[in-house]
């Protein structure tokens, strides 16, 4: 693994609201201190996805953050971004390794030890474990999976955790007393009347905790 992915992502979704536009959430996370940007899109066609994702990128480029891409590792080549994130139906990790080579982060979503091991063993840089708590941005056809189980994945694994699902203001410290190296958040960002400055309140908790054995 080249690098370390950021502590706070936010993941762009025009889903959970109508306001903003994925750039416009982007720009404005990145103004708010979020370090790395997840662009998630399940709908548009790949030529509308790769151009959204150039305009992505180039505001991560200025405002010093990482840019992924969700599912795509197709747009995520074609715009050189700095990695992609897969779900348990998107191409396997290994195959993604291959098409994007060693030094683009990759992660994994896991809901189970079980999967985030296995993403471990496929060569991911990091997982993306939940949903942790209860949330509204996706559909999930099973319970959260708690702050125990969250727990015990951070101490299996010697890659990177970073925690999904329900991620609120009145829950992020006790996610991160779990050793969780980041958190991703969608609609306590994407649906906030100032997108920034919820960027913003989230990381002075974020930054302010930095956990044992990372940067």
């Amino acid at each position: 693994m080249t690098q370390l992915p950021g502590r706070l992502m936010v993941i762009t979704d025009e889903s959970v609201q109508e306001t903003f536009s994925h750039e416009d959430i982007a720009n404005m996370a990145v103004a708010g201190g979020a370090n790395m940007i997840q662009f998630r899109d399940k709908n548009r066609p790949a030529s509308e996805l790769v151009s959204m994702a150039t305009s992505i990128l180039a505001i991560c480029r200025q405002g010093n953050a990482q840019f992924i891409v969700n599912d795509r590792v197709d747009v995520a080549k074609a715009v050189d971004a700095d990695g992609v994130h897969l779900g348990q139906r998107d191409i396997p990790v290994a195959a993604a390794r291959r098409l994007l080579g060693p030094d683009k982060l990759i992660g994994g979503s896991a809901s189970t030890l079980k999967e985030a091991v296995q993403h471990q063993e496929d060569g991911a840089d990091y997982v993306g474990f939940g949903h942790v708590f209860a949330t509204g941005s996706k559909t999930k056809a099973y319970a959260p999976v708690g702050l125990e189980a969250l727990e015990q994945v951070v101490e299996e694994l010697s890659i990177p955790v970073i925690a999904i699902g329900g991620m609120s203001m009145e829950n992020i410290e006790s996610v991160l007393a779990t050793g969780v190296h980041g958190i991703a958040v969608i609609g306590t960002v994407c649906q906030a009347a100032d997108p920034a400055a919820a960027a913003s309140a989230i990381g002075e908790i974020v930054f302010s905790q930095r956990q044992a054995g990372h940067p």
